[in-house]
């Protein structure tokens, strides 16, 4: 693999105005990632057919992860959107990263491009924009992240690298991810600036903002990061989940009077990029954002 490559605009030429995208994951049946790709191409004069290849849904192994990604290239797919759990399984599969996601390992969205797949992260712009536009008059501070995952790597990136951030602490219940990160963080912005804790409610004190990046709280694994003792009034509280949208953990620290943030900022900024890395074109932000909170009342009528 040729790492890093610089990153095309598009992907595949478009044909007759169709475009063919996809994401694959597990438990992504709620995703609105299809109506939002979908309902931005309509405005753009497009027509795309955005499939979900749900390997929970399927029956699919993660072993069969390689023939889905070669099937989606073969059949003429401009691309193909990564999510739980092969954002860093698929890099073996690639010929190539952009800068972004070659210094993140991990990827969110696969270009095809001249026989050849090259992977990009959206995430980290997305997670970022998502944090100003969401909590405009925050300052992160010490954050703990909870989950070092593929989206973790992404957010803790875009916390220190973007937001900067004081300090991160990083747990996940797989120690072997959280020291992989920390080596990975520490080495790119001091290592002064990132820790990892294996006690998340002790750091919680000393965090002014909890971030949930696991994937703890979706509508397939429901349930809180941290035990909801652990939060406190004066922390923001964060979630990158998006489906459902109203986490228990961020029900909690509503109800606690904490400010938060859910999932939608980063589902909707991480898309508009990679909209423009599957057609070449850029995507309205406040369009595409309408379409986001539009998907409900549509999918009621």
């Amino acid at each position: 693999m040729d790492l890093p490559v610089t990153a095309p605009l598009r992907s595949q030429p478009i044909r007759d105005g169709r475009i063919l995208a996809g994401l694959l994951g597990r438990g992504i049946l709620e995703s609105r990632t299809p109506w939002l790709q979908e309902q931005e191409a309509e405005a753009h004069g497009l027509r795309m057919v955005y499939s979900l290849f749900d390997f929970s849904d399927r029956g699919w192994a993660d072993a069969d992860l390689g023939e889905v990604v070669t099937a989606a290239q073969r059949l003429g797919f401009a691309g193909l959107n990564v999510t739980f759990p092969f954002k860093q399984a698929v890099i073996p599969l690639l010929d190539g990263l952009s800068d972004a996601a070659a210094g993140i390992g991990a990827v969110n969205t696969i270009a095809f491009v001249d026989g050849r797949r090259i992977g990009h992260n959206t995430d980290v712009t997305g997670f970022a924009a998502g944090f100003q536009l969401g909590l405009p008059d925050t300052r992160p501070g010490t954050v703990l992240q909870l989950g070092c995952g593929g989206a973790g790597s992404a957010t803790a990136h875009a916390l220190l690298g973007l937001l900067d951030a004081a300090q991160v602490m990083l747990y996940d219940p797989d120690p072997t991810r959280s020291a992989a990160l920390h080596g990975q963080l520490a080495a790119r912005y001091g290592a002064d600036r990132v820790r990892v804790t294996d006690s998340p409610e002790e750091s919680a004190r000393q965090a002014d903002g909890l971030l949930n990046a696991s994937p703890v709280g979706m509508s397939k694994l429901p349930g809180m990061p941290i035990p909801a003792a652990a939060i406190e009034a004066r922390h923001w509280v964060a979630d990158i989940i998006y489906f459902p949208l109203e986490t228990a953990f961020l029900a909690e620290a509503r109800a606690r009077g904490c400010r938060t943030l859910d999932g939608s900022g980063m589902a909707v900024h991480q898309a508009i990029d990679a909209f423009a890395i599957f057609t070449g074109s850029k995507a309205d932000q406040d369009r595409m954002r309408a379409s986001f909170f539009a998907f409900e009342a549509a999918s009621f009528d």
